[in-house]
């Protein structure tokens, strides 16, 4: 059985893996689902936070002791994953990205996000900026993160959402191919999201290569909607 160490996406929490956590519990593994600083039960001060600080938060996680883990990322949470593989590549088995960001060195999110496969972007220009956050209106969200959800899933989802701190969709990732290029990736890549278009995954995957790739139909909360189908993709990698 594998130690999954899960990492979720901007403006959500550890909460957002709560049913996942609890299947891939159920099978017999280990499982650590992460605040990142400043989200969930977190209470850093946004104005102190960093993707430094982020990255240092999921270096935490991995450990000292026993093998090597199964990380997996999502959304936002593939930008500080990728840079934690480059400062401890050795406490990482495998890395998974869920329909997540695939940087490579020297792009970020902000850059990611701009590009032409992401055309009709919902995100980015409906968040109103207040320094050191953005702030996604929950009728974005919605539109963004929970397409294929039930209306009290959505809801319940946007209900505690947190604004998400500026600097680390900003600050661009720096990895070498010896160390973070080292770890054997793997990506879920599901074709109904509305917030990282399926487009745009597979550009990601194109420039990034993964060990296996693996479509599911979801929207981008496939944890919510297609909670099946990752735990199958996920205990497949574990």
């Amino acid at each position: 059985m594998a130690r999954f160490v899960l990492v979720h996406g901007a403006w959500h929490g550890a909460w957002s893996w709560d049913g996942i956590a609890e299947d891939l519990r159920a099978a017999g593994h280990e499982v650590d689902a992460l605040d990142l600083p400043g989200h969930g039960e977190d209470a850093t001060p946004h104005e102190d936070i960093t993707l430094d600080s982020y990255v240092a938060r999921v270096v935490e996680h991995l450990g000292e002791d026993g093998d090597p883990v199964v990380l997996v990322a999502h959304s936002m949470g593939g930008i500080p994953v990728t840079q934690a593989l480059e400062v401890r590549p050795d406490r990482v088995a495998k890395v998974v990205y869920v329909t997540s960001f695939l940087p490579k060195d020297g792009e970020s999110l902000q850059s990611l996000a701009a590009l032409p496969e992401n055309p009709n972007d919902i995100v980015v220009p409906n968040c109103e900026i207040k320094p050191p956050d953005a702030i996604i209106p929950g009728w974005a969200a919605k539109a963004a993160f929970y397409n294929r959800c039930t209306d009290e899933q959505s809801a319940e989802a946007i209900s505690r959402l947190n604004p998400q701190p500026l600097p680390p969709l900003a600050t661009p990732v720096a990895i070498t191919p010896e160390r973070a290029g080292s770890v054997e990736r793997h990506y879920v890549a599901c074709t109904d999201d509305a917030a990282i278009p399926i487009a745009l995954q597979r550009r990601m995957i194109s420039e990034s290569p993964c060990a296996t790739v693996t479509e599911i139909d979801s929207d981008h909360s496939p944890s919510i909607c297609a909670r099946e189908e990752l735990l199958k993709a996920l205990t497949a990698l574990g």
